[in-house]
């Protein structure tokens, strides 16, 4: 049974820092994609960034320049580093583990950040 379980969160004043870090147990962590997503409420879940098992990013616009995704194999871990947060990226910020070519696609069960202004 493939878990991932994010941990990082909090309550940030606007400007603030936070690094979302997000564990997988139970497969082969190299070989998925993983993903941060977030949902805000009242609104749908979208993606803030992804990171294939090659190591190419990919970012959504309103993040870019401020977010970084990185992993780390060794340790079965994925990081969201949020630098310049905004009361906008106020969300739960979810991790997802992802290979497409087989349907296996895998949530955490998100973690609260808060940004206030």
């Amino acid at each position: 049974q493939v878990q991932l379980v994010e941990s990082g969160g909090g309550l940030v004043q606007a400007g603030g820092s936070l690094r979302l870090s997000c564990v997988v147990s139970g497969s082969t962590f190299s070989l998925y994609a993983m993903g941060w997503y977030r949902q805000a409420p009242g609104k749908q879940r979208e993606l803030v960034a992804t990171i294939a098992n090659s190591g190419s990013t990919n970012y959504a616009d309103f993040v870019k320049g401020r977010f970084t995704i990185s992993r780390d194999n060794a340790k079965n871990t994925v990081y969201l580093q949020m630098n310049s947060l905004k009361p906008e990226d106020t969300a739960v910020y979810y991790c997802n583990a992802a290979r497409r070519f087989y349907a296996l696609n895998y949530w955490g069960f998100g973690t609260q950040v808060t940004v206030s202004s």
